[in-house]
């Protein structure tokens, strides 16, 4: 399936080095706009492969209890973080980036910032759930943007070669795309989560006994799986 994934990209990626020099050449608008939905679909494709914080998305979704509507703003700024933070390196400096597609994209700093910020965020999920603290409000948005601080190896690709070409407009129209189409998939994903949070929620309050215990393991198990994944990121 992953394979089939990376293939899929490659084949986009080829495609927009293509589009990106025809338009270099021609300046033609319809070049670009043909761009577009082309970039949605690999952003769908390249958020489905491993990575993009779609398991600390999800055990944060589940953790927290967000309502649907905030679980999608979450993901939405992770999305926006991810390809935002592509484009700010790109146009800052080239010499940060690897101009591979497998190397692009490695921002150290960045990715250490976000790691121990969520492995921190696992530790308030856990903190939370054995001394029965409040929520606090925005907490969400902050995890969202924390998450999505490693950029997006492909924006970065894509922005430094149209950036090279002379037309910087064409990366930020495929950046938009990519965007669209990262935000479906986790979006879908934290939909997902914040369902299935609901449906154990319900499951545990036909045994009124249980339902207080239930949510705080819930919140204790999504802490430690947040805590895990973030410091396995900063380990590998």
């Amino acid at each position: 399936m992953f394979e089939f994934l990376f293939d899929v990209q490659r084949t986009i990626k080829s495609l927009l080095t293509a589009d990106i020099n025809t338009y270099a050449a021609s300046e033609n608008g319809q070049v670009l706009l043909a761009m577009l939905p082309i970039g949605v679909l690999f952003g769908m494709a390249h958020a489905l492969t491993p990575g993009h914080s779609k398991a600390v998305l999800a055990s944060y979704v589940v953790g927290s209890g967000l309502k649907p509507l905030r679980a999608t703003l979450v993901s939405v700024a992770l999305s926006a973080t991810h390809i935002a933070s592509a484009i700010l390196l790109a146009t800052i400096t080239n010499s940060l980036i690897t101009r591979t597609l497998v190397g692009a994209g490695r921002a150290p700093a960045l990715e250490y910032v976000s790691r121990f910020s969520l492995a921190a965020i696992g530790f308030w999920l856990i903190y939370r759930a054995l001394r029965q603290n409040p929520h606090f409000h925005g907490e969400g948005i902050a995890v969202g943007f924390i998450a999505g601080l490693v950029p997006c190896p492909l924006t970065l690709f894509v922005m430094v070669f149209a950036i090279s070409q002379g037309v910087p407009e064409a990366g930020l129209a495929f950046s938009v795309s990519m965007f669209i189409g990262v935000s479906a998939v986790l979006v879908s994903v934290a939909l997902i989560a914040a369902f299935a949070r609901e449906q154990i929620i319900r499951f545990m309050q036909m045994r009124d006994q249980q339902i207080y215990l239930g949510v705080r393991s819930v919140e204790l198990v999504s802490g430690i799986l947040l805590l895990t994944l973030s410091l396995w990121e900063v380990l590998r």
